[in-house]
């Protein structure tokens, strides 16, 4: 049994190992098996009993016994880990410390190039968990982690009273199984959504703070990006955000209305967003699973049922009628 990966030495394993097949042994018995000395052997058999790994009996000499190792070494496992997770939080903050310093001692630094993805990665993942007041988000490909990685986090900030408002380019909404699987169940947990035909760049803002965009806009430029501090290019950037957001239609959850009397259902309400998104019929039929014939076929009757001759006008007598 190999257990110095959680802290235990090869004298305390080999004497566990032993105990495990003799029960109610004393000092003395395990150190004949282990050929240690009764001290070394009583030592390590005290090791035991405080890591919770053994049982010592009353009486003269105390007898030992070894406990049920699936729950011994589990609880070993599991203090370790606590442990691990506590050190990448320190080291997450001492990376914070250490790059705000770095910035003090050099006010006139307001951006930083990064240029490997794993640190990219890292600084978005720490501008949507570090936010104490809002996040704001131009959402288009490419990807460097799978869309939809971070739910769980963005769930967890935004029951802290944290706001996150993003805006998809329509290349994101039609992503294959995106739509359903990752924006509108952040829609039911409080994310508000809207929808470009085509944003301008990928963007991450935390706060009024720190926001982060990618250096390059072709394929496989996500590669590199620059972090942005405090300064006027941030107050730029904000600006850019909230001129979009304007122009933006939202996304709602289709699943509640979709079961009101007069509403039309949760794949008309999808259809919906996807036209107003401006996606082709191709990437519609990719998005819900249909085929092309399908696909033609429900927005033709759609925009029967509206009255419309265009897709931008049935997108804009759908949103009269209160159904996006």
């Amino acid at each position: 049994m190999e257990l110095d990966v959680l802290g235990l030495s090869e004298e305390t394993q080999v004497v566990y190992t032993a105990l495990v097949g003799l029960p109610r042994s004393t000092a003395s018995a395990l150190a004949e098996a282990c050929a240690l000395s009764v001290s070394t052997a009583g030592r390590l058999l005290s090791g035991l009993v405080k890591d919770g790994l053994a049982t010592r009996s009353a009486g003269r000499p105390p007898h030992f016994t070894a406990a049920a190792p699936d729950v011994a070494v589990t609880a070993l496992i599991q203090e370790r880990e606590h442990r691990l997770d506590a050190a990448r939080s320190l080291v997450q903050q001492l990376v914070e410390t250490h790059r705000e310093a770095h910035r003090i001692s050099r006010p006139d630094i307001a951006v930083e190039l990064l240029t490997d993805w794993k640190d990219i990665s890292a600084a978005v993942h720490r501008l949507t968990t570090g936010s104490q007041q809002q996040v704001r988000a131009f959402d288009r490909p490419p990807y460097i982690d799978r869309p939809g990685s971070n739910l769980e986090d963005q769930v967890r900030r935004r029951r802290t009273g944290v706001t996150h408002r993003v805006i998809y380019d329509r290349a994101a909404v039609a992503w294959p199984g995106r739509l359903a699987a990752d924006i509108l169940p952040s829609i039911r947990t409080g994310e508000q959504a809207r929808v470009r035909s085509e944003l301008p760049l990928k963007l991450v803002i935390r706060d009024s703070q720190t926001a982060i965009i990618p250096f390059s806009l072709a394929p496989g430029g996500h590669s590199a990006a620059y972090l942005i501090h405090h300064s006027p290019m941030l107050a730029a950037l904000e600006a850019l955000f909230e001129a979009e957001w304007e122009r933006a239609v939202p996304l709602k959850d289709t699943s509640p209305l979709g079961e009101r009397s007069g509403q039309p259902d949760a794949e008309t309400r999808a259809l919906l967003a996807l036209l107003t998104s401006g996606s082709t019929d191709a990437a519609i039929a990719r998005t819900q699973g249909w085929s092309q014939r399908t696909t033609q076929r429900r927005i033709h009757r759609l925009m029967t049922e509206l009255g419309a001759s265009t897709r931008f006008q049935a997108a804009a007598l759908a949103a009269q009628r209160g159904w996006l």
